[in-house]
Parts: structure tokens; sequence; C-alpha cells
């Protein structure tokens, strides 16, 4: 069922089912609600454990002060009712403690979205409103005055975050890509200072260009449908380990020399369906869906390159804090890492919007993962799950990298034995 046709009951413990086991929030943490139409508020009860929410659970709290349920609503609801009085244009609001946000909440700081275009688009500014008492009106009235100046995500002082939007998933979204930012800040302030977005770099973000012509396929092969089975499940695997959001992330797969899949833009990752992905073929899409923003980019690759069958590209917190940060990434750990990924190079930010050609020259089976600058890392591989397999280790390479700093010291694998892993492995 598509998430827009799903009882608000269902919708609210969908979400709050993702928030919970993404880490986003405790037993008792966070609460989320829907607005109606006929002004009716749906919101998560209070005091019941949000690991195991049924719909069952959920609150309704009528137009008229009546209250439908077998619980108590939340002891936030308040503030929901203040955000949705100031804020007619929003139907959903989703509050929670993320311990990367409430990091950001005790120091008094907003996490910088400007870090990669996806996100700074998805977020739009982010909002602070000042400390209240849990619970009381005051709350409310602070955080519904953020509300009004036009902010759709508000960091909470010393509490958490509020995130508001059109659905339910538009207000999740901007939760788990806020989430994102401050993780990987956190993590890149721990190679060096972070570097941030100017407007004209941002605004590359904006092209249309995967606004292809369209065809209409005669039929779907079986190899066709297995590839489509196989990305959205390696999608949906991506999404669970964090290696991709449900806002930022591309996978795309060879069909033939004229052919390829890949995953749709706009699309929220974690429910991506085999109907949802995009066939392309000799530059054209399929009639009714909307590839990835990054279409020419994946065609100029199989152009290039006969012997690559997958690309992907993810915003992992880790490897996404080598791609902001000054410092280099060396994938000389231990052998896994060096065998999978190689030397990892780095382009400028620009280039994977610029020149797709030339970063399709970069790539390849023997040089299979680069970093952009501000953005992503890339991998490829001889199947959808070589490539995957590579987006693994580079992110958890990457944590092993950063979190080592505190330690002392890496010592990376010396020349010698590089020499002869290449030699074990026939690495070129």
């Amino acid at each position: 069922m598509r998430f827009p046709l799903m009882h608000p009951r269902e919708q609210l413990v969908a979400i709050m089912d993702r928030i919970y086991d993404d880490g986003m929030t405790t037993l008792s943490g966070g609460n989320l609600s829907i607005r109606e139409e006929n002004g009716d508020i749906w919101i998560t009860p209070s005091g019941i454990d949000k690991g195991t929410l049924t719909p069952r659970d959920i609150m309704c709290v009528h137009a008229d002060g009546t209250v439908e349920g077998p619980h108590k609503p939340s002891s936030e609801f308040p503030f929901h009712r203040a955000i949705y009085a100031q804020r007619p244009d929003l139907q959903a609001i989703v509050h929670a403690h993320p311990p990367a946000l409430v990091s950001f909440s005790i120091v008094r700081q907003i996490p910088d979205t400007r870090i990669i275009p996806q996100a700074n688009r998805v977020c739009g500014p982010v909002g602070y409103a000042p400390y209240a008492l849990p619970g009381s009106e005051q709350l409310g009235d602070n955080i519904a005055a953020t509300f009004a100046q036009g902010y759709n995500i508000v960091i909470l002082e010393n509490h958490g975050m509020a995130a508001a939007g059109s659905s339910l998933l538009n207000a999740f979204q901007r939760l788990e890509t806020l989430d994102f930012c401050a993780r990987t800040l956190i993590r890149a302030r721990g190679l060096g200072t972070p570097q941030t977005l100017a407007d004209a770099e941002l605004n590359f973000f904006d092209h249309r260009r995967n606004l292809l012509a369209e065809f209409v396929p005669a039929s779907h092969s079986s190899r066709e449908r297995e590839l489509r089975q196989q990305m959205v499940e390696i999608i949906h695997r991506a999404v669970e380990r964090y290696l991709m959001i449900s806002t930022e992330g591309v996978v795309s797969a060879r069909l033939d020399d004229a052919s390829f899949l890949i995953s749709p833009t706009g699309m929220d990752r974690g429910s991506l369906s085999v109907e949802d992905i995009v066939l392309v073929h000799k530059g054209t899409r399929e009639q009714g869906k909307l590839p990835s923003r990054s279409v020419q980019l994946h065609q100029a690759i199989y152009e290039t390159h006969p012997d690559v069958h997958c690309a992907m590209t993810a915003q992992c917190p880790n490897m996404t804090a080598y791609a902001i940060s000054a410092s280099s990434f060396d994938s000389r750990t231990i052998p896994e890492s060096y065998i999978l990924l190689r030397d990892v190079p780095i382009i400028s930010f620009k280039t994977l919007y610029t020149d797709p050609q030339q970063v399709a020259r970069l790539v390849s089976l023997n040089q299979p993962v680069l970093l952009a600058q501000n953005d992503c890392v890339l991998t490829v591989g001889s199947s959808v799950l070589n490539a995957f397999d590579r987006l693994e280790v580079a992110e958890y390479s990457a944590r092993s990298l950063i979190d080592s700093i505190v330690l002392g010291q890496h010592v990376p694998i010396g020349n010698k034995e590089i020499d002869d892993l290449e030699v074990a492995f026939s690495l070129e």
C-alpha cells in the first residue's frame, strides 16, 4: 500500500518504527501527529513503549476537543496544537530526540545543512526555539512562534527537535535529513573543518537534466524483473544500515548495451517498489517515471566501461565526513578495505554536475570508488552486490579511521604489504 493511502494510525506507527529503529528516539521519547482536514489530530500516546507501538494505541483529539482512544494523548500535544494553529499549511509534526541533534541542542548550535545540496533542499532554513518546561503551554508558544517565522524544522534548546510538513513522510524526511547532517558534521569535525557550499553551488542541484524524452517499453524480460527486485532489496538494505536515507542515495544496474535501470528521484528510498525503478533505453526514460538527477552520470559510466554493471552514489555519514572536510581518505587500513576500494580519489563538487563524462573516465573496476566534495561517495562494480559491498566497506573503513583518532595515530598497511596484496589478488 502506498504511504499516503494508509490510515493515520498506520502512518504514525510506520514512521515511529523507523525513528525508533534508526536510533533517533528512545522507548519513552518523541511524539508524532497528523492533522486531518476536518481539524482532527491523530497523535501518539503518552507513556507507551515506542518500540512496540500498534495502530490501536494511537489517539485522536477531535476538533471539538473530545479524545478518542485507549490512552492519554502525548504530553507534548500542546505544542503540536500550537504549531497547527500558527501554520495551517502543515499537516504533520515529528518530535524526537536524536542523539546527534540533541548534541547540537545542548551546545546551542544549529546543524549547517549547506554541507550537501540534497540536505539543504530537503530541510531549508533551520529554526531555533528557546527552552521551556516539556508539555507546557510556554514550550508550545516558543516552538509555534519559531514555526510561524516560516521554518519547517526547529532545534529545541536543551531538548531535541521538531519537524513539520505537508505529510508525515515529508516531516520525517526533514528530521532524518537534519539528523544525517548532524551526524556527519560531528564526524567531520574530528577530521578537520567542514566545508559548506555557496548559493551558486547549491543551485547546481536544481537542474532538470533528468527530464529525458519518454518511451513505452514493449515488454519486461525476466532479467529486467530480476534486476528490479535486486535493486529494491539492496536499496532497502542500504537504508536499514544507514548507508542511505529516505531522501538520498542512487542505485543503477546495466540491463544490456543500450539500457540500464535506475532509482527514481523524489521518492522515499525506504519504501521503493519494483514498479518505481526507471528503465532508461538509448537516452530515453520509461514513460511516466522520473529517473535520478544523476542519470546522465550513470549513463556515461555504462557507455565508458562495458565491464561495469552497477553504479551507486550515497551519502553515508562517515564517508561524507571525508567529503566535506579537508582530510584525505586512506583505504590502507585492513586488507579487505584496500582490495575492495583501492586508493580513493576526491573530485571537486561541481564536476559531478558539469562534467559527468570526466567522472566516468575517472572511475572503473580498477578505480572503483571516489568521493565528490560536499556531495557523495560513488562506487561501481561488476554486479549490484559487488558495488554495494564496496559501499559498505567504504563506510565501515571511514568509521574505523574516524574512531581511531581518539586512540592515536593510525598506521596504514605498508608498501610491501600492498604489493603483496596486488599480486595475491590480481589487482592492477
